[in-house]
């Protein structure tokens, strides 16, 4: 009997796992497939996530920073954002007292250095390569296994991400759509590496252009566009697919070499409730979100943090924990709904040629970049620092 079984490790669930065994909880947790060891000549994965200062913090109290820190990440400095010249923001580290802004890292790697925190703690059982046949909601909570292994836990939660099966299984119903874009991944190597320390994004009726750094001149590019548009781009082979970049993207990418690209829906999500009964959802198990500022991992690690919170507060003798899983659920229900709700603004404010909202986005931006303490206070709330 475990105090807690957690479906799904990748990061938000082994952070999860970390966090709760740190608290002295016995947890046991499932993953289908463990991601591939690290080598440092492996070039860097399509999938990649902008960790800002609050994900930081909660990966550097679990023990896991210094394994990403033997491996590879890139710290960014400065963010520019912009539609036309006449009006830019730009975000920059000094402007908050901070020594970054984030850190853009490979997900494989930040699920890696959980597993291995995961491995060296003795109060966590990692179940990994079965699949899961059955879920019963209950008390004690049990988790059946396609090899016919069974598990009871007294917490369940689900980390299982968008297509979640503990979703499922305790009839929790979502609301959400797909957005009328799609986004192509593409990593490419920089003929000159001195972007960096800055991420950019310019916005276009058509969808916003991204420039994420990686390390050593490595980079990732996402273009947002219909999905005829990116359908039609992912036919092309490297040469033509670099032709079109060069003709849609900023002149300040420079030259580069296409390493190697993918396609993806944008889809929003949100469940109607996070727990019940003695369950409880985190993660893009709870909300999917567009990536358009690159909040969805960051909210999701937001999560462990507040669950993390509420169950220290646990005390398995005399404390029933249905009222701890609805303090969480309180805690991040309406601020994961805010901070959708504020990117699906920004989405549809910039997803249009309309020459007065873009006279007025472009007046917003330059306004923006002068704004002072206001300016200050939204990174703040991006960074996670309040």
């Amino acid at each position: 009997m475990f105090d807690v079984g957690i479906v799904g490790g990748g990061m938000v669930g082994a952070a999860t796992a970390v966090g709760l065994a740190q608290q002295g909880l016995d947890v046991v947790i499932f993953e289908a497939k463990l991601p591939e060891a690290y080598s440092p000549e492996q070039p860097p994965d399509m999938r990649v996530s902008a960790i800002n200062i609050n994900a930081y913090s909660l990966l550097n109290s679990l023990g896991a920073w210094r394994d990403v820190q033997s491996m590879r990440f890139c710290p960014f400095k400065k963010m520019l954002v912009w539609e036309s010249d006449k009006g830019a923001t730009q975000f920059d580290c000094n402007e908050i007292n901070q020594q970054q802004l984030g850190f853009i890292i490979e997900n494989r790697l930040i699920q890696l250095a959980l597993l291995n925190r995961i491995h060296s703690l003795p109060n966590i059982t990692l179940v990994s390569g079965a699949t899961i046949k059955e879920i019963q909601n209950g008390v004690p909570n049990i988790i059946n296994t396609a090899d016919n292994s069974s598990y009871q836990c007294t917490i369940l939660v689900g980390a299982d991400g968008a297509n979640s099966q503990v979703r499922s299984s305790l009839n929790i119903g979502q609301q959400g759509w797909q957005y009328k874009q799609h986004a192509m991944g593409i990593n490419i190597k920089l003929a000159d590496a001195k972007q960096q320390d800055i991420t950019w994004q310019k916005f276009k009726p058509s969808g916003p252009l991204a420039f994420l750094p990686l390390y050593d001149g490595f980079a990732s590019l996402v273009w947002y566009d219909s999905a005829d548009k990116i359908a039609e781009l992912k036919r092309l082979n490297l040469s033509n697919l670099k032709t079109q970049i060069m003709a849609n993207f900023p002149k300040k990418l420079g030259d580069f070499e296409i390493l190697q690209s993918a396609s993806f829906p944008l889809t929003r999500m949100h469940a109607n409730q996070y727990c019940k009964g003695n369950s409880v959802l985190i993660g893009d198990a709870a909300h999917t979100i567009n990536p358009l500022a690159g909040q969805g991992v960051n909210l999701g690690f937001r999560d462990v943090s507040a669950l993390l919170e509420c169950l220290s507060n646990w005390d398995k003798q005399a404390t029933s924990v249905q009222p701890l899983l609805k303090q969480y659920e309180n805690k991040r229900k309406s601020s994961n709904l805010l901070m959708m709700s504020t990117m699906d603004a920004i989405y549809a404010a910039f997803s249009n040629d309309n020459l007065p909202l873009k006279l007025l986005r472009n007046l917003g931006l330059s306004l923006a970049d002068n704004a002072g303490p206001i300016k200050k206070q939204v990174m703040k709330v991006a960074l996670g620092l309040t």
